[in-house]
């Protein structure tokens, strides 16, 4: 029952539809790809949102050593804009050789082997994981800024927005992506904005003074070593910058045609307008002299430490730009919340999309790789909601513990994924210089704009990709020296997890394919036809299943009862007779009350005496229209059909009887018509007898529902 387009009519609409909005066919799908200035909101609102707290955490790591070490915060700074530079160099070329969506997972497949490609997937699904941890946790932490009152509910307002975030999520990328383009431009012209007006002021001799600037820092001492390492965190701390850049290349097929060129402008306007901020906000942070630690009561004169939430570097520099009680301060404020809110939506873009090419290489459940209603990958996001909230909960939102278990899976990512690149393009120029050799070249997709490379572009982006490589190779070490003791050693124990869960599913999935595939030596044949009705009682949805048998007209046919209590069968026995049906009803005994052990026993016996024969057993279910109705029905009949379909050479047949509630999902009752109750005829029973001759007309009408 649908209309035109394949949809349920609106009377029929479930709950679900009204959150997710109508099924949408599967030719709507090229409507559901994104043009350039959607898709920057989608899929780079991750990195453009960083910006708010990436020179927070980069300042409150310098600080541990004093405010001295500030004067270092420019050079650290300068590092992580060049290595930004350097990713999204990289991640131009990676989109141009592979525009399939798999990304760095695809890349070291392909490239270096399976081992390196599940290396690099596990990494990225647990970045995706927490990118929205923390996405969410800074968001809920600058709303807090704003509203302190709300800092006991912080746990709870984390989950609610994760919830939310995957219902938008749920009703399609085109409906997301309007829905986030609005908070991700007002966010960047507003903290562009506060930057222009921050250093105006600084330049006319008036520079924004932060509320912290007036306290100090309680230092701690340092040896040599403990500077380097100091410094080398913070910059590690810095690079939570670049998250969220790898997702463009995951959501090429996101991307309208021509696809490439699309993917990989986006790309490089996210890079500028994330370098532009991340810029401009730490050279405010430095002017204004903002002064976050990360243990508040470290703060010498704050006597409020132990009460009240330390307020966000954003929060801080925008009431020292534009006074703490203006309308631009909660402007500020609520852009940034929003987007770090949003940001998390470049993780509910690029997780169900690698979930899908993982399915699609048997390396995770078939299910990932089968959109929703929506032509969205639903299992994803349902997937990334859950294992999300549980994060948030176990560690409360809590951002300075989280951002400790973040972009480690990103640098891994990167390293593997650029590494990768450079074996692509070492194996394209050995392809040019002798293209009748042995080297064979990497099976590629199609793409509406991909052409041909000279070698020098090739050579161009084999350097591109190498000191990519290397530099996000020294990154990841520092980042692993650096955080691994404050919490990273989670993720080094999630990764190998889900590394082998994806090895053990690829295994099991492998080992399936060879259990059933043809072969020359398995063949299939049966000498017989035998049909069972299973009988518990006279009622209609029985005389249903026993019509079907008929009509099927099998070799042979009986009915079976299952004896546990002596008075209903003697009863069944004068109600078969009494309906003239003409079908053998065998009575099986059970002393222990058990139903399906009985007829198992029979029907081994019976296969055992006329050979190779093929039983197909008739069972009655009731379809019902509200889910409290599955408790009450059905639940004998689906222990008995479990064990029933263990047994060889049994067929299992469910005959459909639709209860008058099943008009919720159907459309139609079975009242009678009027005044046939109140007529008051005897009603002749219908002869029911299996049809042994082509000529024969005794099995009646069938009472259908």
């Amino acid at each position: 029952m649908t209309n035109e387009v394949g949809e349920p009519p609106a009377e029929l609409k479930s709950p679900k539809h009204w959150i997710i909005g109508d099924p949408l066919p599967t030719e709507h799908l090229e409507g559901q790809l994104l043009p350039k200035h959607l898709a920057l909101p989608i899929f780079a609102s991750d990195p453009l949102s960083s910006v708010a707290y990436a020179p927070q955490e980069l300042l409150m790591i310098l600080m541990v050593g004093g405010l001295a070490f500030l004067s270092f915060a420019p050079w650290v700074a300068l590092a992580v804009i060049v290595l930004l530079v350097t990713v999204v160099a990289s991640y131009r070329q990676l989109i141009r050789a592979y525009p399939s969506g798999g990304g760095d997972y695809e890349v070291a497949h392909r490239n270096l082997g399976e081992k390196a490609g599940l290396v690099v997937a596990s990494a990225l699904l647990v970045d995706y994981v927490m990118t929205v941890v923390v996405s969410v946790a800074s968001g809920v932490d600058n709303i807090i800024s704003a509203i302190p009152e709300l800092n006991p509910f912080r746990v709870e307002i984390a989950v609610l927005f994760v919830i939310i975030l995957a219902a938008v999520n749920l009703r399609g990328v085109s409906e997301s992506s309007k829905a986030f383009a609005v908070p991700t431009y007002l966010f960047i012209g507003s903290v562009f904005v506060m930057v222009v007006v921050g250093l105006t002021r600084t330049v006319m001799g008036d520079p924004p003074v932060a509320e912290s600037a007036t306290y100090g820092v309680e230092p701690e001492s340092l040896t040599q070593a403990g500077i380097i390492l100091l410094l080398l965190r913070s910059f590690a701390s810095g690079c939570s910058a670049l998250t969220g850049v790898e997702a463009i290349s995951n959501g090429v097929p996101a991307f309208r045609r021509p696809k490439v060129r699309n993917a990989q402008r986006t790309l490089v306007l996210m890079g500028g307008i994330a370098i532009i901020l991340f810029a401009g906000l730490t050279a405010m942070a430095l002017i204004s002299q903002v002064h976050y630690a990360e243990v508040p009561c470290h703060l010498i004169g704050w006597a409020e430490c132990d009460t009240e939430p330390q307020p966000s570097l954003m929060a801080q520099v925008a009431a020292a730009t534009f006074g703490g009680s203006s309308i631009f301060f909660y402007v500020i404020q609520a852009t940034t919340a929003l987007v770090l809110l949003l940001a998390a939506n470049t993780a509910f873009n690029g997780f169900p999309l690698l979930g899908s090419v993982l399915a699609r290489d048997s390396y995770a459940p078939k299910s990932l790789s089968t959109r929703g209603d929506r032509l969205i990958y639903s299992n994803g996001v349902v997937i990334l909601a859950l294992a999300a909230s549980v994060i948030l909960v176990v560690f409360q939102a809590n951002l300075t513990v989280l951002i400790q278990l973040y972009i480690i899976g990103v640098f891994v990512s990167f390293t593997l994924g650029q590494t990768g690149m450079v074996r692509h393009w070492l194996r394209e120029l050995s392809l040019r210089r002798h293209p009748a050799g042995t080297a064979k070249r990497p099976p590629t997709r199609p793409d509406d704009d991909a052409r041909p490379l000279s070698q020098g572009a090739i050579l161009r982006a084999l350097v591109i990709n190498a000191v990519g490589a290397g530099m996000t190779a020294v990154v990841l070490l520092v980042v692993t020296i650096t955080k691994f003791t404050h919490g990273a050693w989670i993720v080094f124990v999630m990764m190998p997890i889900l590394f082998f869960l994806m090895m053990g599913v690829n295994r099991y999935y492998r080992d399936v394919e060879k259990e059933i595939e043809v072969d020359p030596t398995t063949t299939f044949g049966a000498t017989g036809d035998h049909a069972i009705v299973l009988v518990g009682r006279m009622q209609k949805p029985t005389l249903k299943a026993l019509d079907y048998a008929i009509a099927a007209r099998h070799d042979s046919l009986e009915a079976v009862h299952v004896s546990i209590d002596e008075a209903a069968t003697k009863k069944l026995k004068k109600d078969w007779v009494k309906q003239n049906i003409h079908v053998k009803l065998r009575i099986l005994s059970s002393p222990y009350r058990d139903l399906s052990h009985p007829l198992i026993q029979y029907i081994k016996n019976r296969r055992q005496e006329h050979g190779s024969e093929v039983v197909t057993v008739y069972m009655p279910q009731y379809i019902v229209g509200h889910w409290w109705e599955n408790l009450l029905h059905n639940h004998k009949a689906r222990r008995i059909r479990q064990k029933l379909l263990l047994v060889h050479g049994v067929t299992v047949a469910l005959v459909p009887w639709l209860l008058d509630s099943s008009d919720l999902i159907y459309g139609r009752r079975s009242r009678p018509l009027p005044g046939q109750d109140r007529r008051g005829e005897p009603v002749r029973a219908v002869p029911r007898r299996p049809i042994t001759e082509p000529q024969g007309t005794g099995a009646g009408p069938k009472r259908g529902r």
